[in-house]
């Protein structure tokens, strides 16, 4: 099986920028944690995503999960999902599932992507990585 292939069995769908250095450490350390669900970890630069009804441009501009039920969560809300998966992270997951908190992460997380672009020249500078 290709590393960018979903696993019939994957209950949940993670499509993440592996060219951001942020992302790809994020990431690393979920990869690590014991998942309650099977997740699929996909590189967003290199999906295929058929008509699924996202594209390559869209997933690289913000963080997507999709549900095992084919529901696609964006920015905070994805996140949200994702953590409700994972162990240490569910509380978290659960309290940015309901508003007021989820219409908070929801605009930290816009804040967050404002900084992004900086941040990541920052983290590639720091780790003496060039970028791709």
């Amino acid at each position: 099986m290709q590393p960018d292939s979903t696993p019939p069995s994957a209950e949940l769908v993670v499509y993440y920028d592996a060219a951001c250095p942020l992302c790809r450490r994020e990431v690393a350390y979920y990869q690590r944690l014991p998942a309650q669900r099977p997740v699929s970890w996909q590189d967003a630069n290199v999906c295929q995503f058929g008509d699924s009804g996202l594209d390559c441009e869209t997933a690289l501009r913000r963080f997507h999960v999709r549900s095992a039920d084919g529901r696609l969560y964006s920015g905070a809300a994805a996140f949200s999902v994702l953590w409700r998966c994972l162990p240490g992270w569910r509380w978290l997951g659960w309290a940015c599932a309901v508003p007021p908190f989820s219409w908070m992460a929801e605009g930290g997380y816009r804040v967050f992507l404002r900084f992004r672009p900086r941040l990541q020249a920052w983290a590639r500078k720091v780790s003496g990585e060039r970028k791709a």
